[in-house]
């Protein structure tokens, strides 16, 4: 048969199990209705020609490796409904260019965003309390991150790698940002980067 390229998930649908998709090497765009609750583990992991990912205002967790691998990947908008980035969700998202983090998200898993080398910059907002070991790992491309005042840790090689990176705006004090548990392992290029306080994100 004619292979799958465009996937509709009927309503009736409340989650997407693990491995469901994985390997759908045809898949160029799937639309995730709103019955979705939760997107399983390794759901989409390896879609490579997957461009298109439309998801909706009920996914409340993105599971672990979710988009793992997938390289077409270009952007990402997360509904506010989403309240946790699974572990590796993006890891070698090459393609990915931005995404964009609503405040309902309360943690960024480890290796969330590892090597999205396609990367510039990226909004972790007020809502974030927690970035996971590797988040943004590899992200070679990363020149700008704006970090809530929320923040109370950023893992270990949370910032490893990113050798592009020389701006931080953080929506707090000088003061908040000296609290932050920062892992002294891996997050040179964070350390390194000229912090800019009291930063207030264009609405």
């Amino acid at each position: 048969g004619k292979p799958v390229t465009e996937l509709v998930i009927p309503d009736s649908v409340t989650s997407i199990g693990k491995y469901a998709f994985r390997g759908c090497a045809g898949l160029t765009s799937i639309d995730i209705p709103d019955s979705v609750i939760s997107i399983g583990d390794d759901a989409f992991r390896g879609c490579t020609r997957l461009t298109s990912v439309t998801i909706g205002n009920g996914v409340t967790s993105i599971g672990e490796s979710a988009f793992w691998d997938c390289t077409g990947l270009t952007s990402i908008d997360i509904p506010d409904s989403v309240t946790s980035i699974g572990w590796s969700a993006f890891k070698y998202c090459t393609g990915l260019t931005s995404v964009t983090i609503p405040d309902s998200v309360t943690s960024i898993g480890d290796g969330a965003f590892f090597y999205c080398t396609g990367l510039t910059s990226v909004t972790i907002p007020d809502s974030v309390t927690s970035i996971g070991n590797y988040a943004l790992r590899d992200c070679t491309g990363l020149t700008s991150v704006t970090i809530g005042n929320k923040v109370e840790n950023i893992g270990s090689y949370a910032f490893y790698n990113c050798t592009g990176l020389t701006d931080v705006y953080f929506t707090g004090t000088e003061e908040e940002w000296a609290k932050i548990s920062i892992n002294n392992y891996g997050n040179d290029p964070l350390k390194n980067a000229t912090i800019h306080y009291n930063y207030v994100p264009e609405t």
